[in-house]
């Protein structure tokens, strides 16, 4: 049976690691313990070639591979999400290698090109719909400045189911949301922590990397918020946000670093980050990290299951 790609959506897009083998390449297969306990745990739609999967840091042919061995995985169980970006002719090889695959939708990446004009953003995203025999698309909006009669406009291209809004800037969001047709999906593209004010302004679901890790409290605070129960959802964000809080440091360049320390630690290893991200945690972020994982008894659990 088809899934509901709008409920999906606005669900929990969980943003998979990329494994890597003891050589430093990709090793796809690391992934399915993963991706088990995520779709057990209710999931609604795991993405491949996400920034959390090191998307900028692997070449194009690593990240088709990547988009292949997740979608056999994921089978028929969720939706797959499968990013795309970076020049156009890479974007659209992935495009189609993503529809291929059998993915769902596609992500778009925000073009990181220091020369961006909202028009030549619009005839991108034509580019990428072509090329993947018109996928819906999302839209991963990590910067606002391009502001809301562009946001507007590419909301508005064939295709365009939605937009991941990454930027700490709710009242943006609800002026591009009251711009654009009612049929886009706006979800929260700041993970859990920033969850309940995105809500508060019409957003729905949230990205999670959390869910690699545990992705039952990802779950138990998005049925908090689809219930509007906005006390319950914070106080289960307490009791994960000093993991989001490793992430963010270096200027948010331990992002990857602390999920895949912590797959390490729950015997899931998955293998370093790549540079430019920090590899591995300093002595004190791996402190904080242990005292996490022993606080909500996720080294325990991990034995258990082992």
């Amino acid at each position: 049976m088809p899934h509901d790609l709008d409920t999906a959506l606005s669900g929990i897009s969980g943003i998979l690691v990329t494994p890597y083998d003891a050589e430093g390449e990709i090793a796809p297969a690391k992934l399915s313990p993963i991706i088990d306990r995520a779709l057990g745990a209710g999931v609604h739609i795991p993405v491949v070639n996400g920034n959390t999967g090191e998307f900028y840091a692997l070449t194009t042919n690593e990240a088709v591979t990547m988009v292949q061995d997740v979608c056999a995985m994921v089978g028929d169980r969720a939706p797959v999400l499968a990013g795309v970006g970076r020049g156009i002719r890479d974007a659209c090889r992935l495009a189609k290698a993503s529809a291929e695959a059998g993915a769902a939708a596609l992500m778009i990446h925000q073009p990181p090109d220091p020369f961006v004009a909202p028009r030549g953003t619009c005839d991108y995203i034509r580019a990428i719909s072509d090329a993947s025999g018109g996928l819906p698309m999302m839209l991963y909006l990590r910067n606002d400045a391009i502001g809301t009669k562009a946001i507007a406009d590419l909301c508005a291209l064939p295709g365009v189911k939605g937009v991941k809004w990454a930027t700490p800037n709710p009242l943006k969001l609800a002026e591009a949301k009251a711009a654009c047709d009612p049929s886009i999906t706006w979800v929260g593209g700041l993970a859990e922590v920033w969850a309940p004010p995105l809500y508060a302004v019409g957003a729905r679901g949230f990205t999670s990397g959390l869910i690699n890790v545990w992705p039952e409290r990802s779950v138990a605070i998005h049925a908090a918020l689809d219930a509007g129960n906005y006390a319950e959802a914070n106080r289960l964000i307490a009791g994960m946000r000093a993991f989001e809080d490793i992430r963010a440091e270096e200027l948010n360049g331990t992002n990857v670093t602390g999920v895949k320390a912590a797959l390490q630690a729950l015997g899931m290893d998955c293998g370093p980050t790549r540079p430019p991200s920090a590899w591995p945690l300093t002595e004190a972020q791996q402190s904080k990290l242990d005292d996490f994982l022993r606080a909500n008894d996720l080294l325990a659990r991990a034995r258990a299951t082992a």
